[in-house]
């Protein structure tokens, strides 16, 4: 109960939340530990954990080859859980996968494995709909939340069915692209949609892919409860590890210079 509460709490105070995507795998536990230590003390509110996968079609090219080098390393699923038992310790933890792994370990074993590590939800970002109703029972049982992607094209109509059983957050992505996408945005669409998702749930809306910079995760910070950063991280941990937690830090002062000044105002 500990974890889903404390991922409550982030999402529900201000400023708006810093999360980070960190995929599982990319380096040795010990070198990755060092890594997750420096992320939250540069400023990430919460992490997301990325279980590495063959065919990550929602993600764009820097993610897709961070996946392909983490699965060249045998037991990537313990590497996973291992990942998700630090990054808890450190900052309330949320595992993004696809269904394929979690149809293929079992809905059921992977849920306990997550929550047992620490995690306070489990996001599968292509969750079927005739296998929704399955995963999110596993995942109350096992006392997880279940947060939801919303695709932008979702109708009124559909929304409904799209976040039924889902909990903790729904996530509204901030480009219709893939992970990693770094032209602009479209701020006005993104407010509409997420005040269409506020009228149809009282969770908590986060938004990620192609908040590329700090100025776009200012600009998208008013709209939401908290702003996921993934591929600038990632990027950064595949070519010069050592600028994740100046990026990282860069990230959160944007965030949290947007709450100074809306409060001046």
């Amino acid at each position: 109960m500990a974890t889903t509460d404390s991922l409550r709490t982030i999402l529900a105070q201000p400023p708006c939340a810093l999360g980070v995507f960190v995929p599982a795998g990319l380096c040795p536990p010990h070198v990755e530990r060092r890594q997750l230590d420096q992320i939250a003390r540069a400023g990430a509110d919460l992490f997301e954990v990325g279980l590495a996968h063959h065919d990550a079609s929602l993600d764009g090219p820097v993610i897709q080859a961070a996946y392909r080098r983490a699965l060249q390393h045998a037991n990537v699923l313990d590497h996973t859980v291992r990942t998700v038992e630090h990054a808890a310790r450190l900052r309330p933890t949320v595992v993004m996968t696809y269904w394929e792994p979690v149809g293929r370990h079992g809905p059921e074993r992977l849920a306990h494995l997550f929550a047992d590590a620490g995690a306070a939800g489990v996001m599968v970002v292509d969750l079927p709909d005739h296998q929704a109703a399955r995963w999110q029972d596993a995942a109350k049982s096992a006392n997880l939340h279940t947060p939801r992607l919303v695709p932008r094209h979702s109708a009124d109509t559909d929304l409904a069915r799209v976040i039924a059983g889902a909990s903790g957050w729904l996530y509204a992505p901030a480009s219709t692209a893939p992970t990693g996408y770094r032209g602009p945005l479209d701020i006005p669409a993104l407010a509409d949609f997420t005040e269409r998702l506020r009228a149809a749930s009282p969770l908590s809306v986060v938004s990620g892919v192609g908040i590329s910079t700090p100025a776009l995760a200012a600009r998208v910070a008013p709209l939401v409860d908290a702003v996921v950063i993934g591929t600038p991280v990632v990027r950064a941990l595949t070519t010069d590890p050592e600028r994740a937690p100046a990026l990282t830090a860069a990230f959160a002062q944007a965030l949290n210079l947007h709450t100074v000044m809306e409060t001046r105002a």
